[in-house]
């Protein structure tokens, strides 16, 4: 291509139809370091202008960064925006990381045209310059990367301390509120001799397997890229433990009781009372390991940047060790359950029967909690009804009161009444076309403003549903020019559902976002297109919320990981 040129620039010259520079006589191009501003100049021959869109100065080194980059005032010629004159171009130089280098390398790209009627090809120039001291850049990073330098920093005690402070908020998440009644089910079951010391440790074997698996997802997902908690959400893994506590439930309703053969409780009994009473911690184990993979998948900033520093360093102890202490913090609350369970449980007698049917209960409504990430939502309304209705009339909803038992037979009855008005309603709401747990009755009400916005309208009006790497791409390309929110779901993801019902339907929030083209990837069957899309963009589970701008490049420092109230998401909405 410079050869062609170089003959047509001589064939003009030498036959009369034009007088041509050369390109080094046309444009003359220099870089200079002043202190910490880098100038770029290209001082331009008569009649010489360049096109501003072709003018590009990045830094070979990945060790510096350019930031506010100035341009001079560009003209319109011939329908596009050009740079006459001598083009002066300044920006400030950070360095990215604590480098000891002392030499910088400047490409400047440029292309231009003679006004005589020729354009030359697309040039470059590389400068090396001579750095003495520059600043660090101060970035604007996500809070999941500033997790990631938190590991960076090498101080083992702050990152642990820090990652325990992190479980602490984890534990006030509804990733953890499903394991209560379980833990407490355990403990209730447990009949005589239960004491603090007992129900302490039963919590702490129940938090530590809970915390195994925390940290075993969390490693191999960032060795491996992979999800294990997402791979367990499928329809197969969630029936069976559903089923697992339906069996639980019955149990304490006292139909049949779940247990070994008499002969060999016998023997574990003699072997348990030997060895201090350990009998029954395997069980609380396995409950504890399947509870953390199942019951509470959650992705939060702490999790999300211990996996990035584990796929990027490889350094799978530190971030294992990290994640253990973070699980460790999520349980505590759980522990100081358990533990006050065991201290403060009164004596046996009768109320042990009726505490176990309430677990039972709260069995079975953590059942229908986990289907209701695979089943039809329709289905799912009806199963709470029908808990409701038949659980009012355990409580004594329908019963007449005894003169001589009004205290807690009053109160029960109480509960009931509300709780079959609970059910009934959902019946309803059910019969009258609603989905809504929230607002069964909502054929029923006139008015926008008494409307409780939904997570399916919302989600069905305002979202694109996409599956796969290719489908985002495609969408990615038709809407250049625009904002684009793209939004990792899941059915099985709890915080996902409270971003619709909280934050999304807030008008505020909407208002926000009415700018954006609005993109969800729908992971719930966490197939090869899902995983591959999740790969791509280093999410290692829902929620997740990434943004690109007009030119379709992910704003990296704009992430939202994890669930954010309205107020807090809108402060995030401000840096974009």
């Amino acid at each position: 291509m410079r050869y062609i040129l170089l003959v047509s620039v001589l064939f003009y010259s030498l036959f009369g139809f034009g007088d041509f520079l050369m390109p080094d006589e046309a444009f003359k191009p220099n870089a200079t370091l002043q202190g910490e501003k880098l100038k770029v100049e290209i001082v331009l021959a008569d009649d010489i202008y360049l096109y501003k869109e072709k003018l590009k100065i990045t830094l070979k080194n990945q060790d510096f960064v350019l930031k506010n980059i100035s341009y001079p005032k560009s003209i319109e010629h011939d329908g596009v925006e050009v740079l006459t004159q001598t083009v002066i171009v300044n920006a400030d130089i950070f360095k990215t990381t604590q480098t000891d280098s002392q030499e910088i390398e400047v490409l400047v790209e440029y292309q231009g045209c003679s006004e005589k009627g020729l354009c030359y090809e697309p040039l470059e120039r590389l400068f090396n310059l001579k750095v003495n001291s520059l600043p660090l850049e101060s970035k604007n990073i996500s809070e999941s990367d500033m997790i990631t330098e938190t590991f960076k920093s090498g101080n083992i005690s702050l990152i642990l301390l820090t990652f325990f402070g992190f479980g602490l908020l984890l534990s006030m998440t509804p990733c953890v509120f499903p394991m209560i009644p379980i833990l407490s089910s355990i403990i209730v079951s447990q009949g005589d001799g239960m004491t603090a010391r007992k129900g302490f440790m039963l919590s702490l074997v129940y938090v530590l397997a809970m915390s195994v698996a925390y940290t075993m997802a969390g490693v191999l997902a960032g060795v491996f890229g992979s999800n294990i908690q997402a791979s367990l959400q499928n329809p197969w893994v969630l029936s069976i433990f559903s089923a697992v506590f339906v069996l639980l439930a019955i149990s304490m309703f006292g139909f049949f009781e779940i247990g070994l053969p008499s002969s060999i409780q016998s023997r574990l009994s003699n072997t348990s009372n030997k060895a201090g009473d350990r009998g029954g911690y395997a069980g609380v184990a396995v409950m504890g390991f399947l509870s953390a993979l199942i019951v509470g998948p959650c992705v939060a900033p702490p999790l999300a940047g211990a996996l990035v520093y584990i796929g990027q360093t490889g350094d799978a102890l530190l971030g294992g060790v990290a994640l253990f202490v973070m699980s460790m913090g999520m349980g505590l609350p759980l522990l100081l359950i358990g533990t006050g369970a065991g201290k403060f449980m009164p004596r046996p007698g009768g109320w042990m029967t009726t505490v176990s049917k309430v677990f039972g209960v709260i069995m079975l409504a953590i059942a229908i909690w986990m289907l209701s990430r695979i089943l039809p939502e329709v289905v799912v309304m009806l199963l709470w009804a029908t808990l409701l209705i038949i659980s009012s009339i355990y409580l004594g909803a329908l019963e007449p009161l005894e003169e001589n038992k009004r205290s807690w037979n009053a109160l029960l009855k109480g509960l009931g009444l509300m709780v079959l008005l609970a059910g009934v309603f959902l019946f309803i709401g059910l019969i009258s076309g609603s989905t809504s747990l929230l607002n069964p009755l909502e054929k029923f009400t006139s008015g926008a403003s008494l409307v409780v916005p939904t997570s399916t309208n919302i989600s069905k009006s305002s979202f694109i549903k996409i599956t796969s790497l290719k489908e985002l791409d495609t969408l990615l390309e038709k809407n250049r020019g625009k904002k684009v929110m793209l939004d990792f779901y899941a059915d099985w993801c709890t915080s996902c559902k409270e971003l619709e019902h909280n934050t999304f339907s807030n008008p505020e929030v909407k208002s926000a976002l009415a700018s954006f083209v609005l993109i969800q990837a729908d992971i719930t069957l966490n197939g090869e297109d899902e995983k591959a899309l999740s790969k791509k963009y280093g999410v290692f589970g829902p929620p997740a919320i990434l943004f690109f701008d007009e030119n379709s490049n992910e704003l990296k420092s704009s992430r939202v990981i994890g669930y954010k109230a309205p107020k807090e998401f809108l402060e995030s909405l401000k840096n974009i």
